[in-house]
């Protein structure tokens, strides 16, 4: 079994799968990666594999940068996306975001 090179949390495997979902929001350990890459999707909680996608872009920035088309690109709302990044980096102020879509 291939292992996955990146997961997300379940909660968002719909948006995901959807295309409501088009860019994540990481830090540093997660800024490797590149346009073009091919990375396997798997879910956070479980590793269970669920797609794949093409990263299309990556680039930093600090949470005070965040626009409407960001949470456009997250389908949710800016309040809400602030406090998911601070509870799941609550030390962090740089990050990174990569914009992908799904390989059919």
């Amino acid at each position: 079994m291939q292992p996955n090179d990146i997961t997300f949390y379940q909660r968002f495997e719909t948006d995901i799968l959807a295309g409501r979902k088009t860019i994540t929001i990481r830090d540093k350990s997660e800024s490797h990666f590149k346009a073009g890459d091919i990375l396997r999707v798997g879910r956070f909680e479980d590793n269970q594999y669920f797609c794949t996608i093409e990263v299309l872009s990556v680039s930093p920035i600090i949470l005070d940068e965040l626009t409407e088309q960001h949470v456009t690109q997250e389908n949710m709302g800016l309040e809400e996306l602030k406090e998911v990044i601070r509870e799941i980096y609550p030390s962090e102020e740089q990050f990174y975001v990569i914009e992908f879509k799904i390989k059919r």
